[in-house]
């Protein structure tokens, strides 16, 4: 989920050093929905750690 959180920061190459597209760079997609999978991706891993696993066998 992190990962592709990155994944979706990154964008399309201009074709020219020289170009610099606004409306590309600061799209809703990098600039809030990215950010937002990142954090999700975070805070599923920190309850996947933090989560007890269920006994199989009845403690004595």
């Amino acid at each position: 989920i992190i990962v592709l959180g990155f994944i979706l920061m990154t964008g399309g190459k201009a074709p020219s050093p020289d170009v610099f597209n606004e409306k590309e760079i600061f799209s809703f997609r990098r600039i809030t929905l990215a950010p937002m999978v990142v954090l999700a991706g975070f805070i599923f891993e920190i309850y996947a750690i933090m989560k007890k696993p269920k006994n199989s066998q009845p403690e004595e």
